[in-house]
């Protein structure tokens, strides 16, 4: 934990660094957060802030289902890109899926920090129009599939552009949306990663099918992410202060025990990072909670098309089968999930994990253990794991949320992010590889079901934080 410590010192240094150099970019500086508008008259603002809360949240959903439509292209070719290039072993291949990895949890940390000082609209657009440029360019330029540093390059700066849109996303949800409440909202909003997880596979097969060109796996989907960028600028808005409106802790009523007018300053990079994130034990054991079930998500999906493919015999659509069915069950597992911690254990984020982390391991078991069985078998064990292993990945994400103040939030979610793709993801891709060539698949199910437990472990450190406390106005 020292060493760890340390490094993050290091890394805050770094963001510290970094992050108002970015802001001062000629592109950053057009994204400052949006100044206060002139208050809107008082009978209007119930119907105002109902009407932009429904806008933003559509935003925030349709532009976050895009990001995953540029993501995990990668590995959704894998097998293809194994064919075309046999001079490439899993595990060199894998490392590209790593570096996307690496370069993402950084990013998701540095960025994170840059998105609490910029407007939240302008933010996310850029970012996922930029990641869908890098995608585009995986599915036209044949070139770069001839030095395996160039697609690691490559997919590392899809990653870093992919970090970018998480963070605006939690920003916008504490700024519209009170501690109370914020269980069932974040649930449902986070279903947009399995909408855009299930249609990257539905849009790949479809195109691959159409245009005949394995590349339209990364080209086909990039267009329509581009086209969601466009959707986020008109629907998205920053607070609701830039919509002429009270902060929700005033339009609902209800205030978190300690909350000030100080709750609404801007804070700086060195105040967030050593006063809210840095030091607090919390934050510290769900991130690296966050670690272990990152490794369990990306090391399922992510080889879900390689592994029913090259170890069962299964063909391009039966993979894209489970892998579709994998991401669609954590719809109503989400939302259950977030339901049951707000309303069952009264705002408290730990148990919910727990609870769902020990199902998930069910699953988990059930899938390794079918090696020789049929595609039903693999396809009940998958839709298992996905319904139960996206409530923990949602909750602690919104755990974080709740353990600083609303102007740290993209940090906190940067540093949750940061160890699940660093240590979790990362590892999942040249990790996986490593593990399957070296011990097979049966070395690959024993590794996930021991972060599996381990995140239990850490989740269950945090049982002793209270819920987030609501005060009457």
């Amino acid at each position: 934990m020292v060493r760890l410590s340390l490094i993050f010192t290091v890394v805050g240094q770094l963001a510290l660094s970094c992050a108002p150099l970015l802001s001062s970019n000629p592109v950053f500086s057009l994204l400052q957060p949006a100044p206060p508008a002139e208050l809107i008259q008082p009978a209007r603002v119930d119907a105002e802030y109902r009407r932009h809360r429904w806008q933003v949240f559509a935003g925030i959903f349709i532009g976050y289902a895009g990001f995953y439509l540029v993501r995990n292209n990668f590995s959704l070719a894998l097998p293809a890109i194994l064919k075309a290039h046999p001079e490439y072993s899993k595990a060199a291949l894998g490392s590209a899926m790593t570096g996307l990895s690496i370069a993402y949890g950084i990013s998701k940390f540095i960025m994170g920090s840059v998105s609490d000082r910029s407007n939240a609209r302008w933010f996310m657009a850029l970012g996922l129009l930029a990641s869908s440029t890098v995608t585009f360019l995986f599915g036209t330029v044949s070139a770069i599939y001839g030095s395996l540093a160039l697609m690691i390059a490559l997919q590392a700066l899809n990653g870093w552009f992919n970090g970018m849109g998480w963070p605006p996303c939690g920003k916008t949800m504490v700024h519209w949306w009170s501690a109370r409440e914020r269980g069932r909202v974040v649930a449902f909003w986070n279903v947009a990663h399995n909408i855009g997880g299930a249609l990257v596979a539905v849009f790949a097969t479809w195109a691959v099918v159409h245009f005949g060109d394995w590349g339209a796996t990364f080209y086909f989907n990039a267009a329509i992410a581009a086209a969601i960028a466009g959707v986020v600028v008109l629907l998205v808005r920053d607070t609701p202060q830039s919509c002429g409106l009270p902060p929700i802790e005033t339009f609902k009523g209800v205030n978190p025990a300690d909350y000030n007018a100080d709750h609404e300053r801007v804070l700086s990079f060195r105040e967030i990072f050593f006063g809210y994130v840095l030091n607090n034990k919390f934050l510290w054991a769900i991130a690296i909670a966050n670690a272990f079930v990152y490794f369990v998500r990306y090391g399922v999906v992510n080889w879900i098309p390689t592994y029913l493919q090259t170890a069962k015999g299964f063909n391009f659509k039966e993979s894209g089968l489970a892998w579709t069915a994998f991401e669609l069950a954590g719809i109503p597992g989400t939302i259950l999930c977030g339901v049951i911690s707000d309303k069952v254990f009264r705002a408290r984020r730990a148990p919910a994990t727990i609870l769902f982390m020990a199902l998930t391991l069910i699953g988990l078991i059930v899938y390794g253990l079918n090696r020789h069985g049929p595609l039903w078998i693999d396809l009940a064990a998958l839709i298992t794991i996905g319904f139960f292993i996206y409530g923990p990945i949602m909750m602690i994400g919104l755990h974080a949320l709740d353990l600083v103040p609303k102007k740290a939030a993209g940090t906190a979610a940067g540093f949750t992010g940061f160890f699940g793709y660093f240590f979790g993801s990362a590892p999942s891709g040249a990790g996986v590889g490593w593990i399957a060539d070296r011990w097979d698949w049966s070395g690959v199910f024993g590794t996930m079901i021991g972060c599996c437990l381990l995140t239990i472990v850490f989740s269950a450190a945090t049982l002793r934080e209270k819920a987030p406390e609501v005060a009457p106005k």
